[in-house]
């Protein structure tokens, strides 16, 4: 029986063991770490004949060597033990190329950027759903892409899930239908990295600025990474607005459909998707009519990056075949995405908005752009590398104070000092932010509170969905009528 290996024990790299013991592979699975919630699912996979070590990382010695090794996103793609593995011709690829080789029949659409592609994705995913198609969200997304490989390939005569199925407890984007009609699917970079021969029908590139520059070292190799995933796509959509994509142009992306939330003048090619008179419009060919699709305004998300992933969205779906009709009616009742400009509610005419997945610079200065002023903005975590300055110089106009949590509060608040803005406060924690943020919006007449990090959350969170649904959690106590027992927690934390 051949071997294989999976790095990594979350959802990514347990879907992938349960897909590859179901192919007829003896399956081990390690995670560098270990704790309570690990060893539950060690004692479950065990059941399933699957190998699972803690504690420890897979080492290449000896004559038992893997025909195989699996990777979950997180895991860097230059470790020592991945270069070994392909010196040794091990063949090793990414969780998303695995389910990219079971999956490989259907056509998918592969989104990726820096910044929207949650947004376009979850977009997408609904219109194609509101034309009555079962067409998954997964990969960043919703579910990982081995669990909807799974899924298909495990179901019975009757549409009845069969053996991993039971994975499934989260199903909303999982249909009961006996096939799979589209793939729908949010790739990162990571992903992209480690999948050799992935080839949606569609790719999609929301955005590119500087990011994950501590794993891809320069911004060339990371522009590299993402332009593998659309050379490698059929058809193309850009996002025209974006000042790198757009620099680019006709002269790297002859074929592309591009968009533009400014015009059918500032259409970057013959062909494309833009705004004009409150509309989205096609414009399929270099010699078709434009053609009206939908209103603007039927989209209930705020911001001009709402109007961009809008715009990629219609463009992707029109390429598929979907009509207007299915395309209205999803945009109608699309509420948008937790933890993106996500409304949490209202306490004494003041919103409370959670931003928690504004894990850069870009990403924190759209959500504090899209927001009413003056606005009270909570920030930090774990600091990345990239280009502060557009998202300072939109603290100056817009924030009328800044709360800093975690380890990057000292360094944003030296920023914030040699920019000439001093109305901050370093209060480390979330605990802390909340009642402090209530307080100063009554001070300054603010109407919103806004969670937007610019940062990472692994200083304090397992996640930014962990840290957006602790700022969730906070502010609904907070709003609740719950002043008194929050601010006892809070005392009994210090």
């Amino acid at each position: 029986m051949s071997k294989a290996h999976v790095i990594g024990l979350g959802k990514s790299g347990v879907a992938a063991a349960r897909l590859l013991k179901r192919e007829g592979w003896e399956v081990e699975l390690s995670d560098g770490n270990t704790s309570k919630t690990l060893l539950q699912q060690q004692q479950e996979l065990a059941a399933e004949q699957i190998t699972v070590k803690l504690g420890q990382s897979l080492e290449l010695n000896g004559d038992n060597l893997p025909q195989l090794i699996v990777v979950s996103p997180g895991v860097p793609w230059d470790i020592p033990v991945l270069i070994k593995a392909r010196q040794l011709g091990i063949e090793t690829i990414g969780e998303m190329e695995l389910a990219w080789r079971n999956l490989r029949s259907l056509p998918w659409v592969g989104i990726t950027g820096t910044n929207g592609k949650t947004t376009t994705t979850a977009l997408i995913a609904a219109i194609f759903q509101a034309a009555e198609l079962n067409a998954p969200a997964c990969g960043n997304i919703g579910h990982a892409a081995c669990e909807v490989a799974l899924s298909w390939r495990g179901r019975g005569a009757g549409g009845r899930e069969q053996g991993a199925g039971e994975a499934f407890d989260n199903s909303s984007l999982l249909t009961s239908h006996s096939s799979l009609d589209w793939v729908i699917a949010e790739i990162s970079s990571y992903q992209i990295e480690s999948s050799s021969s992935l080839a949606p029908r569609i790719g999609v590139w929301t955005t590119f600025t500087p990011d994950h520059l501590s794993r891809h070292k320069t911004l060339e190799n990371y522009y590299n990474i993402k332009a593998k995933l659309l050379r490698q796509s059929e058809l193309q959509v850009f996002n025209g607005d974006d000042a790198y994509l757009s620099q680019l142009g006709l002269s790297a992306w002859p074929n592309a459909y591009w968009t533009s939330v400014k015009g059918k003048d500032f259409l970057i090619s013959e062909k494309g998707f833009y705004i004009e008179d409150g509309w989205v419009v096609e414009k399929l060919t270099a010699t078709s009519a434009p053609e009206a699709i939908v209103k603007v305004s039927t989209l209930r998300m705020v911001g001009e990056h709402n109007q961009q992933n809008l715009l990629m969205a219609v463009a992707t779906a029109r390429l598929a075949g979907i009509n207007r009709d299915a395309i209205a009616r999803a945009i109608q009742e699309f509420p948008g995405v937790p933890h993106r400009l996500e409304h949490i509610c209202t306490w004494e005419g003041i919103d409370f908005i959670n931003d928690s997945k504004a894990t850069n610079y870009d990403a924190a200065e759209v959500g504090l752009a899209s927001v009413k002023s003056p606005a009270i903005l909570i920030a930090g975590g774990e600091a990345k590398a990239g280009d502060d300055t557009g998202w300072l110089a939109q603290i100056q106009t817009k924030a009328a104070a800044v709360l800093l949590i975690g380890s990057a509060a000292p360094a944003f608040a030296q920023r914030l000092q040699e920019v000439g803005y001093y109305s901050y406060h370093i209060v480390e924690t979330m605990e802390r932010a909340i009642p402090r943020s209530a307080e100063l919006a009554k001070e300054y007449e603010a109407p919103v509170v806004l969670l937007s990090p610019a940062c990472a959350s692994f200083d304090q969170y397992p996640n930014f969905e962990v840290r957006g649904d602790d700022f969730r959690q906070l502010c609904l106590a907070w709003a609740g009528g719950a002043r008194l027992q929050y601010n006892s927690i809070l005392s009994s934390s210090l």
